[in-house]
């Protein structure tokens, strides 16, 4: 199997649409949003969920208010300021000590020093996993719970998942949408990918982010490729960006121009591509063949 992984050095360059485009034009294909923290790859594509998983991320601690004898001892050890001495009353005293799941980091410390017992450690759910199925092939998404930590390791998941439904229905690639930036699920996306397609815009700030994408795809030995979006907004930082990828040859597959379809698409909730607008269409299939070509090399 053959994995594309298009991603960004920050949100809203237009990572998002162009995956949806790239499973719209090679519909063999598996589709994964790896951008957990704020999925919304299936607005566009309107997928029929199969099989719900919930996710299971690591540990959190609870008070067994019923034991809790209110020493204190957890709160002297927390270090995330978890702990507030305002729980439930129980048969002895009129409060108890209870721990904010928000600020726990399941570090179990207050399980392991905690002199009644009182402090439970079980499996916290994080968030949900989704298998399913679309017009465009079978989709791989998630959800992270607001404030929910552990991103990287539910990426990894749903990597590993997309991999054995691609081996599984014989399914040539996979097209993963990665999380902006440069962190941990960012990284979590890169595994086991054979080419990047880096997504940008002609702003200061884009060819920041972008430099440091490129210098992580590096770092990992991996093939990178960019597309410059609304490369028209501004023609000047648009050539500071293709001088740099020539400085360090780094392939331009493509540009795209501004156009207000692309935003109307996101409204509709579509595929900017069934709107049939020959200038649009002929750009992203474009971007689409230059990177595809990495594959017949």
């Amino acid at each position: 199997m053959k994995e594309i992984v298009i991603l960004s050095g920050k949100g809203g360059t237009g990572k998002t649409t162009l995956s949806s485009c790239f499973s719209y034009l090679n519909k063999n294909s598996v589709i994964v949003d790896c951008d957990v923290d704020a999925a919304n790859l299936h607005l566009t594509f309107d997928p029929e969920k199969i099989e719900e998983i919930e996710f299971v991320g690591g540990k959190q601690a609870s008070v067994i208010t019923d034991r809790c004898i209110g020493c204190g001892k957890c709160l002297e050890v927390c270090k995330f300021d978890a702990v507030s001495f305002d729980g439930s009353a129980n048969d002895f005293f009129d409060k108890t000590y209870t721990i904010n799941h928000l600020f726990c980091e399941g570090c179990k410390v207050c399980y392991e020093f905690c002199p009644a017992k009182a402090i439970s450690f079980e499996d916290a759910v994080n968030g949900n996993i989704y298998i399913s199925k679309s017009c465009y092939g079978p989709f791989v998404h998630a959800i992270l719970g607001p404030g929910e930590e552990n991103s990287g390791k539910l990426v990894a998941r749903l990597k590993k998942m997309s991999q054995e439904i691609a081996e599984k229905e014989g399914i040539e690639y996979i097209i993963t949408d990665a999380s902006p930036g440069i962190g941990c699920p960012v990284i979590a996306s890169l595994s086991g990918a054979d080419v990047l397609l880096a997504v940008t815009e002609p702003t200061l700030s884009g060819l920041h982010d972008l430099e440091r994408v490129i210098h992580l795809a590096k770092h990992f030995q991996l093939k990178i490729m960019v597309c410059i979006n609304k490369w028209d907004i501004n023609e000047e930082i648009t050539n500071q960006i293709i001088n740099y990828l020539n400085e360090n040859s780094i392939e331009n597959v493509g540009n795209i121009s501004f156009n207000k379809k692309f935003v109307q698409a996101n409204v509709d909730g579509k595929i900017v591509l069934e709107y049939n607008d020959a200038d649009i269409n002929r750009e992203i299939e474009l971007v689409f063949n230059k990177t595809m070509d990495f594959f017949k090399k």
